[in-house]
C-alpha cells in the first residue's frame, strides 16, 4: 500500500554506505545531444500513463518516495511502504556530492575560489605527504569535481580503509596515482571530500553552514548538520541529509538555470558547466560532469544526481521535468537491478507521461 499526497490538478489519478557507482541499463549519454527533441508545448502528466507509473513504483519494494514536478508544479508526490513524510530529511547518499558541485559553483561566484583550473595542492598544503608525487600540484578543483584527479579512489573496496583513517584529507592525498590528472574518470568519494575540506579552509567555515546559508535559506529548505571526519570537515561526497521536496527544490534551482524565484543564487555557466561530461563512468557508461551523471530517456536528454541505493534526482530540461526518487539504503543482492528499474520507471512512463501531457497536445493550448 502506498500513503500519497498530490495537487489539485493530480487528485484525479488513480496513481507508484556509498559505493562505486554501480551498473545502470543507462545508454551512454552525448555532450551535444543531437537528435533531443524540441521543448514540449504540452502541459502537465497523462493521468494514464502517471497512474501506471505509480502502479509500477508501488511494486518496487524498495521505493520509498516519489516526486514528480513539471514547470515547476508538483504534480504527484507518493510515499510508499511506510516511507518518512516526503519533507522529513533523508539519507541521500552520494547524490550529496551535487550538492558539494554546487557550493564549490556558489565559492567561485563569489571568489572565495579562482576557478576550475585552480591547483588544490596548495589549498590543501597541511595535509600533503612528505614527498608528494608532482603529480599532485596538477590536480585542480575541476579534476575533483569530475572524477578526474588519477589517484587511486576511496571508494568501493578501498572504502572501509579510508573512513577508519585518523586523517581523511591525508589519506586521500596519499593515495598512489593509478592514472594522469585530468584523465579517466575515477570514481571517488575522496575527491569529493577534499572540496569539502577546501571550502572549509578557504572560507573558515563548515561545509554544513555554507550549504544551509547558500543552499538552505534562499531555497527554503531544511539542510541538516551530517557526518564529519576526525578532524571536523562535513563527509564531502556522502550522507548528506535532504528530504525529498528539498532535493526537488534543489532540482528546480538547476532546471532554471540557477534562478529559484526570481533570484539568481547560481551562474547559469556553472549549471552548463556541470551538466558537461567531462569522462564516462566504466560501470555504468553513463557520462559524468561535475557531480552530475548523464544520459538520455525516451529520447531526451537527462541530468541526474546519483545516490547508492536509489536516492536519485534527474531533470529532464527539454519537458521541464524534475523528478526526485528515494529508495531503502540498506545493502540489498538486487541493488543494481533497483537502480535500473528507477531509471526504466523514468523513461518508460513519467517521460512519456510528460511527452503526451494532460488534455490538450496541441501548441498553445491549454493542457494544465
Amino acid at each position: 500500500m502506498t500513503r500519497r499526497t498530490v495537487n489539485v490538478a493530480a487528485l484525479m489519478l488513480v496513481l507508484a554506505s556509498c559505493a562505486p557507482d554501480p551498473a545502470a541499463n543507462a545508454s551512454e549519454p552525448n555532450a551535444t545531444a543531437p537528435g533531443t527533441p524540441p521543448a514540449t508545448a504540452t502541459r502537465g502528466l497523462d493521468p494514464t500513463l502517471i497512474a501506471a507509473a505509480v502502479a509500477k513504483a508501488d511494486a518496487l519494494p524498495r521505493l520509498r518516495s516519489l516526486l514528480i514536478l513539471r514547470d515547476g508544479t508538483e504534480e504527484a508526490a507518493h510515499r510508499f511502504h511506510d516511507g518518512p513524510a516526503l519533507d522529513r530529511p533523508v539519507n541521500i547518499k552520494s547524490a550529496s556530492k551535487t550538492v558539494i558541485s554546487a557550493l564549490v559553483g556558489m565559492a567561485i561566484d563569489r571568489d572565495l575560489l579562482d576557478g576550475i583550473d585552480q591547483p588544490v595542492a596548495p589549498l590543501l598544503k597541511a595535509d600533503l605527504p612528505a614527498n608528494p608525487d608532482p603529480r599532485l600540484s596538477r590536480i585542480t578543483i575541476g579534476h575533483l569535481l569530475s572524477m578526474q584527479s588519477g589517484l587511486e579512489r576511496t571508494s568501493g573496496q578501498y572504502y572501509g580503509a579510508w573512513v577508519t583513517s585518523p586523517n581523511w584529507v591525508r589519506y586521500a592525498l596519499s593515495r598512489p596515482f593509478v592514472e594522469e590528472p585530468g584523465g579517466v574518470m575515477l570514481y571517488s568519494t575522496g575527491n569529493s571530500h577534499l572540496l569539502s575540506a577546501i571550502l572549509t579552509r578557504t572560507t573558515g567555515r563548515g561545509t554544513d553552514m555554507l550549504a544551509r546559508e547558500w543552499l538552505g535559506k534562499p531555497l527554503g529548505i531544511q539542510i541538516p548538520s551530517w557526518a564529519r571526519d576526525p578532524q571536523g570537515i562535513a563527509f564531502g561526497g556522502n550522507d548528506m541529509l535532504m528530504s525529498p521536496r528539498g532535493l526537488a527544490r534543489f532540482g528546480e534551482l538547476y532546471r532554471n538555470d540557477g534562478r529559484i524565484d526570481g533570484r539568481q543564487i547560481l551562474s547559469e555557466t556553472w549549471i552548463a558547466d556541470s551538466w558537461r561530461p567531462r569522462g564516462v563512468s566504466p560501470w555504468s557508461g553513463n557520462g559524468y560532469g561535475f557531480g552530475w551523471f548523464a544520459s538520455e530517456a525516451a529520447g531526451h536528454r537527462v541530468h541526474f544526481a546519483w545516490g547508492y541505493g536509489g536516492q536519485m534526482l534527474y531533470i529532464v530540461p527539454s519537458l521541464n521535468l524534475t523528478v526526485v526518487m528515494t529508495s531503502d539504503s540498506a545493502p540489498h543482492p538486487r541493488a543494481e537491478s533497483h537502480i535500473s528499474e528507477l531509471h526504466a520507471l523514468l523513461a518508460d512512463y513519467i517521460v512519456l507521461a510528460a511527452r503526451k501531457g494532460k488534455g490538450s497536445t496541441t501548441p498553445g493550448g491549454d493542457g494544465a
